[in-house]
């Protein structure tokens, strides 16, 4: 179990998606931003693909050079902005980043039920 600063089982924080969502509407600029339409669509997605990229260049990095906690902060820096594109992705699309992760939870749980 870890602790937070507080003292807090860091399990029991909650993080708000919806709130990370509408944050990232004020950081958003590409063509087409929130007309949930294909230039934005395909922005969004180019730059996820781009993110993922990175981290998994990063990653091969690590591999190659030695894992450090330079190296993994760099790491942790890119997962968040695959996070921005995702979010991002979603909400172009009009979905709920909540739901999606629920789904996919279910998912995963029926897949995974036999071990």
């Amino acid at each position: 179990m870890q602790i937070n600063r507080t003292g807090k089982d860091r399990r029991c924080e909650q993080f708000d998606l919806s709130a990370y969502q509408e944050f990232t509407r004020t950081t958003a600029i590409y063509p087409g931003t929130g007309q949930h339409e294909l230039p934005a669509l395909t922005y969004c997605t180019l730059g996820l693909a781009g993110e993922a990229g990175e981290v998994a260049n990063k990653v091969k990095k690590l591999i190659r050079d030695g894992n450090t906690p330079e190296r993994r902060e760099a790491i942790a820096d890119e997962l968040g902005d695959v996070l921005w594109y995702w979010t991002r992705l979603v909400d172009e699309m009009g979905l709920d980043p909540a739901k999606i992760i629920r789904q996919n939870m279910a998912k995963l749980r029926t897949r995974y039920a036999q071990r």
